[in-house]
C-alpha cells in the first residue's frame, strides 16, 4: 500500500534551500551518497561486533551502476538499511541525522559495556542533509531499503518537493539502493556528464578514494582477442578507490619510495620531494598530517595567482583542496594534507568554519615543520643549504611578517654566505668564529663576495679580519632590523651608522682632524645642501677617498626596495652622510685647493658626492655636469 506523506516540520522553501543553496558544487552529491553508504556499512559492522545474534559479514562493499538509456545513477550498499520509522525520521525530516543519533546510542552503550570500543567505526554523516544533495542533479530519487532488524523492505520516492511516498516492496537482504533520475541537460549545466564512467571514476578518486570499503562499478574495458589482431569490449567489475590512505598506515609499512610516488601523483610533480613529514596527533584534537617540501619552488610561487594551502580530509573523505588557514604565508611552498575528525565543518562539508581546533592544528604543523628543518640543518647541512637556496627567502619573510612575531622561531634557521667562510653560515656559526674583541655582527647587502669586498665601507672591517654576512635579497635588511641582535651581539650594516671600531687613540686623532677642518666640512655640506644631511671625517675608511652612508633607521637598501613598490606615492629617502678619508691624497688636495680658493669647493664637493652615489649603486643627479667636472679636473691636473 502506497503512502504519500509531507516532509516533517519543513516547508518547500526549506527543502529548496537544502538543494539549491547549501551545496555550491553539484558533483558533491556523489561524495555525500557514498559517505552515507559507508556510514550504513559501519553501523552494520559495529553492531555485528557487539550483538552476537547478528550475522557477520566480510564482503562489505558499495556498488555504483549507470544506465544511460534510463539516465540513472544507482548507489548500492550492503549496510544496516532502514526501517519504516527510520525512513520517515531520517529522510522524511530534513537535517535530522540518523548517524548522529547512532553515535549517541553508541556512547550510551560504551558507558554500560566497557569492553565495547569504537575503533572499527568511523561515521561520517553529522547533519542529515547529505541525502538531499542528490536533488541538485536528479528530479526524482528512489530509495529501496531493508533494515537489519526487519523482514520488511520499503521504497521511498521523492521529487524533492513538498511530499514523498513510501511503498512496501520485496528485498532479500539488508542494505540500501538509491537511484537518481538525472535532470535534463540545460544551458547552465550538462547533467549527462555524470553518466560517463570516467567522470564517476574521477569523482570517486577525488572525494572518496579513502572510504574504507571497496567502491565498485562495472566499467567497459577493451581487451585483445587471443590469437587475433582485434579487440573486444568487455564489462569488468572494477574497484575505484584505494580504501586505505597512505597517511593512515604505520610508518613501518610505507617506504620512502611510496611516499615519493604519492607526492608526484597527487601533486603533479616530476621530481621526488626534498623531504616529507608524517604527523600523528592524539589528544584534545586528533589528526594526521602528511607534509611535503618540494625539491624546487613552483614556478608561480610568488605570483598573486598562486594558492597556498593543504588538502583537507575529514575521516578520510576529501573536503577541500586548498585550506589556506592551515598554512602560514611564509610556508606557502609546502604541499600535503590534513585529515581530522575533530574539525568544525559547515553543514555542507564544503567550507571550513573558523575554529580554535583549526588554529591549533595549523600552529602544531608549523612547529613540526620548523623542528624538522632544524634537524636537517644540524645533521645534513648540505641538504639544508639546498633547501635554503630554494626557500630561504620565505623564512626571511616569515621573520619580517607580523612585526617579527616569529623571529625567535626562525632566526636560527637563517643562513648566509660571508666573506670569510666557504659555506653558508648561521648567526650561531658567526658568533662562534668571531675575532677576539669583536662586539658586533656585521653585514652588507650585495649579490656576492666580490661586491662586498670592493665596497669602500669595508676598509676598516676588512683590516681587522672581521667576517661580514652577505645579504642578497631585498627583504634581508628588513630582517636584520627586526632581529636587531643575536646572543647579545648587535647586527650592524657596514654602511650605516657608527661601527664603533676605533680605539681611544684613533678616536682622539680623528676628533683633532675634524676640529681642524670644521670650515672645510661645513663648506662641502653647504655645497651639497638638499643632497646630504651631513659631511663628516670617516671612521671606517682606510684606502678609499670617500663613501656615502646612511644614518640610523632606514638604510639605502630599504630605500631602494620601498621606492620600487608601485603603490608608493612619495619618494622615500634615507639620511645621506658623506664620509671623507682624512688620510687620502684627495682630501689633502681638496684641503689645499680650499685654502687657495674657497669658491672652487662647490665643484669638487659635487664630484665627490656623485662618485659616492655611483659606488653605492644610485643614479647620479646630473651625468653631464659630472662629466664636465671630471674633464675640468683632468685639465687642471695637466697644467
Amino acid at each position: 500500500m502506497s503512502q504519500t506523506l509531507e516532509f516533517k516540520t519543513e516547508s518547500k522553501r526549506l527543502l529548496d534551500l537544502m538543494i539549491n543553496s547549501i551545496y555550491t558544487n553539484k558533483e558533491i552529491f556523489l561524495r555525500e551518497l557514498i559517505s552515507n553508504a559507508s556510514d550504513a556499512i559501519d553501523k552494520y559492522h559495529y553492531l555485528s561486533l557487539v550483538e552476537d545474534k547478528l550475522p557477520k559479514k566480510n564482503d562489505y562493499e558499495i556498488n555504483i551502476s549507470l544506465d544511460k538509456e534510463k539516465r540513472t545513477i544507482t548507489i548500492k550498499d550492503n549496510g544496516i538499511g532502514m526501517t519504516y520509522d527510520e525512513l520517515c525520521d531520517s529522510l522524511g525530516t530534513i537535517a535530522k541525522s540518523g548517524s548522529l543519533e547512532f553515535m549517541d546510542k553508541i556512547k550510551e552503550l560504551n558507558e554500560k559495556k566497557s569492553e565495547v570500543t569504537t575503533e572499527d567505526i568511523d561515521i561520517i554523516g553529522q547533519f542529515g542533509v547529505g541525502f538531499y544533495s542528490a536533488f541538485m542533479v536528479a528530479n526524482k530519487v528512489e530509495v529501496r531499503t531493508r533494515s537489519l532488524y526487519s523482514d520488511k523492505a520499503y521504497l521511498f520516492t521523492s521529487s524533492g518537493e513538498d511530499t514523498y511516498t513510501i511503498d512496501e516492496i520485496e528485498k532479500d537482504d539488508s542494505g540500501t539502493i538509491i537511484t537518481l533520475y538525472l535532470r535534463e541537460k540545460n544551458d547552465e549545466y550538462d547533467f549527462d556528464n555524470f553518466l560517463n564512467e570516467w567522470t564517476i571514476k574521477e569523482l570517486v578518486k577525488k572525494y572518496s578514494d579513502y572510504v574504507r570499503y571497496p567502491i565498485k562499478m562495472l566499467v567497459s574495458k577493451s581487451e585483445k582477442v587471443e590469437g587475433k589482431d582485434e579487440y573486444e569490449t568487455k564489462e569488468v567489475l572494477e574497484t575505484l578507490n584505494a580504501m586505505t590512505p597512505l597517511w593512515k598506515k604505520r610508518k613501518t609499512e610505507v617506504t620512502d619510495e611510496e611516499y615519493n610516488k604519492f607526492f608526484k601523483e597527487k601533486y603533479y610533480e616530476y621530481k621526488d620531494p626534498m623531504f616529507h613529514l608524517l604527523i600523528n596527533v592524539e589528544g584534545k584534537i586528533n589528526y594526521t598530517a602528511l607534509i611535503y617540501v618540494p625539491h624546487e619552488a613552483p614556478y608561480n610561487l610568488y605570483s598573486e595567482k598562486y594558492e597556498k594551502g593543504l588538502q583537507l580530509y575529514s575521516k578520510s573523505v576529501f573536503i577541500m583542496d586548498k585550506c589556506k588557514e592551515l598554512v602560514p604565508d611564509y610556508l606557502r611552498f609546502i604541499k600535503g594534507l590534513v585529515d581530522s575528525s575533530d574539525l568544525s565543518l559547515n553543514i555542507s562539508r564544503e567550507l571550513l568554519q573558523k575554529s580554535k581546533e583549526l588554529q591549533d592544528i595549523s600552529s602544531n604543523v608549523e612547529k613540526k615543520i620548523l623542528s624538522k628543518l632544524e634537524n636537517i640543518k644540524e645533521n645534513d647541512f648540505d641538504k639544508y643549504t639546498e633547501f635554503f637556496k630554494n626557500f630561504g627567502i620565505n623564512l626571511k619573510f616569515g621573520v619580517y611578517d607580523d612585526f617579527g612575531l616569529r623571529k625567535d622561531q626562525l632566526k636560527d634557521l637563517l643562513i648566509y654566505n660571508s666573506i670569510n667562510e666557504e659555506k653558508m653560515i648561521s648567526f650561531k656559526d658567526y658568533v662562534k668564529s668571531m675575532k677576539e674583541g669583536q662586539k658586533d655582527i656585521y653585514y652588507a647587502s650585495a649579490k656576492n663576495k666580490d661586491q662586498v669586498l670592493s665596497m669602500p665601507q669595508m676598509d676598516l672591517v676588512k683590516s681587522k679580519g672581521y667576517d661580514v654576512l652577505i645579504l642578497p635579497d631585498n627583504v634581508d635588511e628588513f630582517v636584520m632590523s627586526i632581529i636587531s641582535e643575536y646572543d647579545g651581539h648587535k647586527l650592524k650594516s657596514i654602511n650605516q651608522g657608527d661601527l664603533d671600531l676605533l680605539d681611544k687613540k684613533e678616536e682622539k686623532e680623528l676628533e683633532k682632524i675634524k676640529n681642524e677642518n670644521v670650515e672645510l666640512l661645513e663648506s662641502i655640506k653647504n655645497a651639497l645642501k638638499g643632497k646630504v644631511d651631513d659631511v663628516v671625517i670617516s671612521k671606517r675608511l682606510k684606502t678609499s677617498a670617500v663613501c656615502l652612508v646612511s644614518g640610523d633607521g632606514l638604510s639605502f637598501e630599504m630605500e631602494k626596495v620601498l621606492n620600487e613598490i608601485p603603490s608608493s606615492n612619495e619618494t622615500i629617502k634615507a639620511n645621506r652622510i658623506l664620509e671623507l678619508n682624512p688620510n687620502h691624497e684627495v682630501f689633502k688636495a681638496i684641503n689645499k685647493l680650499y685654502k687657495e680658493d674657497p669658491l672652487e669647493i662647490n665643484g669638487y664637493a659635487n664630484l665627490l658626492y656623485n662618485q659616492a652615489l655611483l659606488m653605492e649603486g644610485f643614479k647620479i643627479d646630473n651625468p653631464i655636469e659630472f662629466s664636465n667636472l671630471m674633464c675640468d679636473l683632468m685639465v687642471k691636473a695637466s697644467k
